[in-house]
């Protein structure tokens, strides 16, 4: 039988398991039921304090190589027989002017943010078709849709990841894969803790409920989403700013 989203035995991998967001999506999903394959990369996959028996599997992944994706999705179907939910969360940011951008900074924007969930998908995408389900989620970013001073780069690249999520949702719906992206909002994380104090303020006030969401509240949205069958090609802003048109 296959795997539904709704079963115990759902298959996610997760890319950028280790940070802060990526880690959050691990115990979510671990508490749902899935079994979690947790992609690492610099910073080791550090393992829950509670017993998750087999239903944990970290596992080195750099989304920039392809070898290395490869390797990753191949381990898991050795291991579980396939996936059926990806969550491409890995990501970076590097703030600069664009004069003040060196160019392999800018390459390694959308190699990680948007070339990196590209790999992910294409790797797994075969098996999601050969069972006639399946699941993408994007992590992406309000910069894909307003931009942002100094993020040149890698708004370019989360509007990138836009288009990609409505793209593949088209393809792929015939098949019976869905694609979603989610956007979730300012979180305490490593890569919103350089954030100047007048910065986050300025987010903090743009919100109409005066507040930042929790990691915690983005990994149960995204359980929830993953579980849904009807849904597909969509963008789900996770906080309380005003999203405006193009």
């Amino acid at each position: 039988m296959t795997a539904s989203p709704a079963d115990a035995s759902g298959r996610v991998l997760i890319t950028g398991a280790a940070g802060g967001l990526g880690r959050a999506l691990v115990d979510a999903f671990l508490e749902a039921g899935y079994r979690v394959a947790a992609g690492w990369h610099v910073t080791p996959f550090a393992q829950p304090a509670a017993p998750v028996g087999d239903r944990l599997h970290a596992l080195p992944l750099d989304v920039t190589r392809t070898d290395s994706v490869e390797a990753a999705v191949a381990s898991v179907h050795a291991l579980w027989g396939g996936v059926d939910v990806l969550v491409n969360n890995a990501g970076s940011t590097v703030d600069k002017a664009l004069w003040e951008l060196p160019p392999e900074h800018w390459d390694v924007l959308l190699d990680t943010n948007l070339k990196g969930a590209f790999r992910c998908s294409r790797a797994c995408v075969a098996g999601m078709v050969e069972r006639g389900w399946g699941h993408l989620i994007h992590l992406t970013s309000h910069a894909g849709l307003r931009g942002g001073r100094g993020q040149a780069g890698y708004a370019a690249a989360k509007a990138g990841l836009i288009g990609l999520t409505h793209s593949l949702a088209a393809e792929l719906g015939p098949s019976g894969v869905q694609v979603n992206a989610v956007l979730p909002g300012v979180l305490p994380t490593r890569m919103t803790e350089g954030l100047r104090e007048p910065v986050l303020t300025g987010l903090r006030e743009s919100n109409v409920l005066g507040r930042f969401g929790e990691v915690a509240e983005v990994a149960r949205f995204v359980v929830v989403l993953a579980g849904m069958r009807h849904v597909s090609g969509q963008v789900f802003a996770l906080d309380g700013r005003p999203l405006r048109p193009w």
